[in-house]
C-alpha cells in the first residue's frame, strides 16, 4: 500500500481480534500511527513490545484524541460505555466501528452516543479462535477471512466506504449487510454451531468413564469451539437471543427427529436424514458469494 488510508488510528480493546487488527493495521500500512487502548497497563506494555502499535494506554479518553478511524474491539457490554467516555474526544470526521458478533443492538445504541460529525459503521471480522487475550492475536488473523460491514441507518456512504477498505487492507474479504440480515444470517452460521457444541460438551459429563480415551480427531474438531471463553459467548446468544431463536428450534427438531429414526432402527429413514444433511450443505457452499469452490463431498458408501 503506497499511502496509508488513516493518518491515526485507534484501536480500543488488545485481544485476540483488536491485537491483531491493530497489527496488522501497523505491518500493511494502513495507518501511519496505530494507537492501543487496553484496560490493563500491563497489556498496553506488551502490545507495544511486540510492535502491534506504535502508541499505547490504558485511557480511552486520551487515546482516541485526533483519530480518524477507532476501533472498538471489546466485549459487547462495554463498549457503549467506553464509547460514553471516548465521545468527548473524537473529532469531527471521525469513524468508529467495531468487531462486535451482533450488529442489531449496537447499531441502535452507539450512534446515539456519537458528538455531531462523527459517524458509526459496524463490522464484524468473521476470524478467530476459542483462545483469548493479546498472547493469541496475530497479524494475519484476518487474511482470507469474511468481515460484515453493516452500516447503521444514516451512516454516509463514504464512511461505509472507508471502513470497507480498512478491512480490506488488512486482508479480510468484506461483505456489506443491514444489522438485522447479518444478525440472522451470523444466528445460524456462527451462534447456533456455538450452541451446539457448548450443548454437546455439557452433555459429556454424561459420558461413561474412560471415553475420554477414545478422543479422536472428529471429536476434537467438533468441540474445538466449546472451548471458547464463556463469559463473552453467554453475552453473544444472549444479545442475538431475537435471531437465534428460530435456528436453535430448528436444530432441536431435526435432533428429535434423528434421534425418533434411530430409536426405531429405521436404517433407511437415517441414511436419507443424513443425505439430506450433506445435501444441505452442498446448497449452502453453492449459494455462497465468495466465489469459492464448493467442498469435496466423499462418494456415498455401498452397503
Amino acid at each position: 500500500m503506497s499511502r496509508p488510508l488513516f493518518r491515526r488510528v485507534t484501536v480500543v480493546g488488545l485481544g485476540l481480534l483488536g491485537g491483531s487488527i491493530a497489527a496488522a493495521a501497523r505491518e500493511r500500512r494502513a495507518a501511519e500511527c496505530v494507537v492501543g487502548v487496553a484496560r490493563l497497563r500491563e497489556t498496553a506494555a506488551a502490545a507495544l513490545r511486540a510492535g502491534f502499535v506504535d502508541e499505547a494506554g490504558h485511557e480511552v479518553e486520551r487515546g482516541v484524541r485526533g483519530a480518524e478511524l477507532v476501533v472498538l474491539a471489546t466485549p459487547l457490554g462495554a463498549m457503549p460505555e467506553l464509547l460514553r467516555r471516548a465521545a468527548p474526544g473524537l473529532a469531527e470526521g471521525c469513524i468508529v466501528t467495531d468487531v462486535g458478533s451482533v450488529k442489531g443492538s449496537l447499531g441502535e445504541t452507539l450512534p446515539g452516543l456519537l458528538p455531531p460529525g462523527v459517524h458509526y459503521v459496524g463490522a464484524h471480522p468473521m476470524a478467530g479462535s476459542h483462545r483469548r487475550g493479546l498472547d493469541a492475536a496475530r497479524a494475519d488473523l484476518l487474511e482470507g477471512a469474511p468481515c460484515v460491514v453493516a452500516p447503521a441507518p444514516g451512516a454516509p456512504p463514504a464512511a461505509t466506504a472507508r471502513v470497507r477498505a480498512f478491512f480490506e487492507a488488512l486482508g479480510a474479504r468484506v461483505l456489506e449487510r443491514d444489522p438485522q440480515r447479518h444478525d440472522a444470517e451470523v444466528a445460524w452460521i456462527s451462534h447456533l454451531p456455538h450452541a451446539l457444541a457448548f450443548a454437546y460438551a455439557h452433555a459429556l459429563a454424561d459420558a461413561p468413564a474412560g471415553a475420554a480415551e477414545l478422543r479422536g480427531p472428529g471429536f476434537r474438531d467438533f468441540t474445538r469451539i466449546a472451548w471458547s471463553d464463556p463469559e463473552l459467548w453467554a453475552e453473544i446468544l444472549c444479545d442475538n437471543r431475537k435471531a437465534l431463536a428460530g435456528p436453535l428450534g430448528r436444530a432441536a427438531a431435526r435432533l428429535a427427529e434423528l434421534a425418533r429414526a434411530i430409536e426405531q432402527g429405521d436404517a433407511e429413514a437415517v441414511e436419507r436424514f443424513l443425505a439430506n444433511a450433506r445435501e444441505s450443505l452442498a446448497r449452502l457452499a453453492d449459494d455462497a458469494r465468495s466465489g469459492g469452490e464448493k467442498p469435496e463431498i466423499p462418494a456415498r458408501k455401498e452397503h
